[in-house]
């Protein structure tokens, strides 16, 4: 930790760390309750009990049944599963080949969409997004035809922290009959997650974004709606999801989806108070400085910067040397600093979109934290403008 009394962790959008009373109810299954889920004998039971329990408690955080969870290996998995599970279930009962989504979903969506029309023919239409990063119903609804399978719009961006009008794109899905899927990998413990109020058909979460263990996700996947799984092997997850299930992930997550659930309305209010002390600080100490992403439809805890005259990346590592963990969205092509396919969906200027920045609180912050990046942060970018 370059020797370091203390690093500040604000990249809790990244990833977050497992909280020890997950690591706690874990426990007992890498080791005790170790049976195969499958296996008919006892030590199987065990594991299958332990299972359907996790099962239940995701359940209860959805408002769904418990047999419309599947357990997967990860979040990008879980939206893999739901975007090819429901286009090729198409596919085969010949309802369709367009699909409908927005270009500033998350990798895990937008490249299988992209393989999905190249490799499989399938018609994708993209609805634009405004300087928010925030999608119009009205859009979504006039994008959508008698050909349309599947819409995907995310919950919350991970990069900009934009909030979607979820639930007034899914009763329009719902009106045209066709079925809503959304990346929610953001979302735990930030926001309300009931499926019924949100208006989805397949919802997906990663548990290493609400401080549990990484290597598990779920999907979330409305009784009635058709999936072709996409990998192939034995029957577990109800047929969708094969491969011997990881019962200490789904113990993991269920415990950690529960416990920040119990925990989000309080938290929630902590890290927002945190967060606009951070921006009113970052956008009055640094001349040329932009928030990015809606000014109140966003999450709690994400704050988002755009720099003129620098480059993002070398703010982040200005930042790690001082002992802050940041991200940002800026990518390398071809040796030339580019805006992330986030920030030109939202027409931020190139010049701009080369230098942001995105701080995302957690667990560990406190109004510290915050003093130290606005003592640190207005010196960085300075400097950077200078060139030295």
């Amino acid at each position: 930790m370059g020797g370091l009394e203390r690093r500040i962790y604000l990249d809790y959008s990244a990833t977050t760390p497992v909280d020890p009373r997950v690591v706690e109810a874990m426990l007992p299954y890498w080791s005790t309750v170790f049976g195969n889920t499958e296996s008919s004998h006892a030590f199987g039971q065990a594991a299958a009990n332990a299972l359907e329990q996790a099962r239940q408690t995701v359940a209860d955080v959805l408002g769904c049944h418990p047999a419309e969870i599947a357990f997967t290996g990860s979040g990008s998995e879980a939206d893999n599963l739901a975007l090819r599970g429901v286009a090729w279930a198409a596919r085969q009962s010949e309802r369709g080949n367009h699909i409908v989504t927005t270009p500033i979903e998350h990798h895990a969506v937008g490249h299988t969409v992209d393989q999905l029309r190249d490799l499989f023919g399938f018609e994708v239409t993209r609805v634009p997004v405004d300087g928010y990063g925030r999608v119009d119903p009205d859009d979504v609804a006039a994008a959508i035809r008698p050909a349309t399978v599947l819409v995907s719009v995310m919950l919350a961006n991970n990069e900009v922290g934009t909030v979607q009008p979820l639930a007034e794109i899914g009763r329009i899905c719902h009106e045209r009959g066709v079925v809503f899927h959304t990346d929610a990998i953001q979302a735990a413990g930030r926001l309300p997650l009931k499926v019924d109020e949100l208006n989805v058909d397949l919802l997906a979460l990663a548990a290493h974004k609400f401080y549990g263990p990484k290597g598990v996700g779920l999907l979330y996947v409305r009784r009635g709606i058709s999936l072709v799984p996409t990998l192939t092997g034995g029957g577990h997850e109800r047929g969708r999801r094969p491969g011997t299930v990881n019962v200490a992930g789904a113990v993991g997550l269920a415990t950690a989806l529960r416990l920040v659930e119990e925990e989000r309305l309080a938290e929630v209010a902590r890290l927002h108070d945190l967060r606009d002390r951070l921006v009113e600080g970052v956008l009055a100490s640094i001349p040329a400085s932009r928030l990015t992403g809606h000014p109140t439809e966003r999450l709690a805890h994400h704050a988002s910067f755009v720099f003129q005259g620098v480059e993002g990346e070398s703010v982040v590592l200005n930042l790690d040397l001082a002992g802050i963990a940041a991200g940002s969205g800026a990518a390398c092509a071809e040796g030339e600093v580019e805006p992330s396919f986030v920030l030109k969906a939202m027409g931020i200027p190139a010049e701009w979109g080369v230098g942001s920045l995105r701080l995302s609180l957690g667990h560990a912050n406190d109004e510290a934290d915050v003093a130290r990046v606005l003592e640190v942060l207005p010196e960085i970018v300075k400097r950077l403008r200078a060139g030295e």
